[in-house]
């Protein structure tokens, strides 16, 4: 009897040590990747997007996690560029074993690492501003688009400032070259000229050659569109030190590159998704888990940072809603969760993309960014009408 109290005792035993093996199995950590650009043209901002990942992880994880499982963040440095960010690609998604990639980079870098998405089948959310009509079946994108974000600057410089002439500076890469397509056919339409185009590598620092050409052209108004991050800042610096005086749209600035240029910032005028002064319960609640979680080394929330702790929210509804962290569950989910977060509601729903309420403000001298008119759930219009 005693012999068979002692089998029974130890098949329970090991039966409750099964048990807490596959229950330490199914609570294995959801790993989310983050492959970007820690050098390169986005190191301005990338800190800001890591930032942004890392408060949505700690809020996630201190209310029980995704399915009652923990996330846990892989950042890994693209190189702000393609060869980097095959490397980080592989690595997340063959080596790391990451469910899911969430995060803001360069068009080179995104375009370079698609394939290795599309092979490895994880949902990726990318949350960069784009030239537009990137799609792949596992991609969704909760950031603007040029159908959203060039009409403001471009309408007010010609139907309140007056601009009937244009030059066109950017970046030489999908970027830059898609965004200024955009916007030169855009001035076109609405009556007005582009007296040049110019473009230079991403990683130019030296921009003289450009800047006596628009000079000599004069125009109202110049709209720039160079790799976010480091390129703003040396073209910038170099247009107020020649004493350019024309109106100057960016399209790639966002507001915490605008506050690391100190007063050579000031006068730009953006068109962005998400500026620190947006009046909301939602976005007070946000900078101030941001002050409270990083103090003195908070970097500024911005256009490019926000969207990645609203695509960390959107992939916890979009597991939820499916209920497994399974590829193709997850990305039907994908366009039918929403999130409302320091932008407002955010709803991946328009052949991948989000509308979204945008902003035209002018850089002040101190940095912020004083809102001039906002325009509410802008179309993102078509951009991927095959991917349902």
């Amino acid at each position: 009897m005693k012999h068979r109290l002692s089998a029974f005792a130890a098949a329970a035993a090991l039966g409750a040590g099964l048990a807490l093996a596959g229950g330490a199995l199914a609570a294995d950590p959801i790993k989310i990747g983050i492959p970007v650009g820690l050098s390169g043209a986005n190191s301005v901002v990338a800190p800001s997007v890591v930032q942004s990942a890392e408060l949505a992880v700690e809020e996630i994880n201190a209310k029980g996690g995704i399915l009652g499982r923990q996330v846990q963040l892989d950042v890994a440095d693209d190189g702000s560029g393609a060869a980097g960010a095959q490397k980080a690609f592989d690595s997340l998604i063959f080596q790391k074993k990451d469910d899911a990639l969430i995060t803001m980079e360069t068009s080179a870098a995104r375009n370079a690492g698609l394939p290795i998405v599309s092979r490895g089948k994880v949902p990726f959310i990318y949350t960069s501003f784009y030239e537009g009509h990137s799609c792949n079946p596992y991609l969704f994108v909760n950031a603007w688009v040029p159908d959203q974000q060039v009409a403001p600057i471009v309408d007010y410089f010609m139907q309140k400032k007056g601009a009937k002439t244009f030059y066109l500076v950017g970046s030489d890469y999908a970027f830059g070259r898609g965004m200024l397509q955009f916007t030169r056919q855009y001035i076109q339409k609405k009556g007005g000229k582009v007296l040049g185009e110019e473009y230079e590598p991403m990683d130019a620092t030296d921009w003289t050659a450009i800047i006596s050409k628009i000079r000599a052209s004069n125009p109202d108004a110049l709209v720039t569109s160079t790799a976010g991050g480091a390129p703003n800042v040396t073209l910038t610096k170099q247009l107020r030190a020649a004493g350019i005086k024309s109106l100057y749209g960016n399209l790639a600035v966002d507001e915490g590159t605008a506050k690391s240029m100190g007063a050579d910032a000031a006068g730009i005028y953006i068109s962005a998704s998400y500026l620190t002064s947006i009046d909301s319960p939602k976005n007070k609640e946000f900078l101030a888990a941001m002050q409270k979680k990083f103090g003195a080394d908070l970097k500024t929330p911005n256009d490019l940072s926000v969207p990645e702790y609203e695509g960390v929210y959107l992939y916890k509804a979009a597991v939820e809603k499916a209920k497994t962290t399974k590829a193709d569950a997850v990305i039907k989910a994908l366009s039918e969760v929403s999130f409302e977060g320091p932008r407002g509601l955010i709803k991946m729903s328009k052949e991948r993309h989000a509308p979204l309420t945008m902003y035209l403000g002018q850089v002040q001298a101190d940095g912020s960014v004083k809102v001039l008119e906002s325009f509410k759930d802008v179309d993102p219009g078509n951009q991927c009408p095959k991917l349902k």
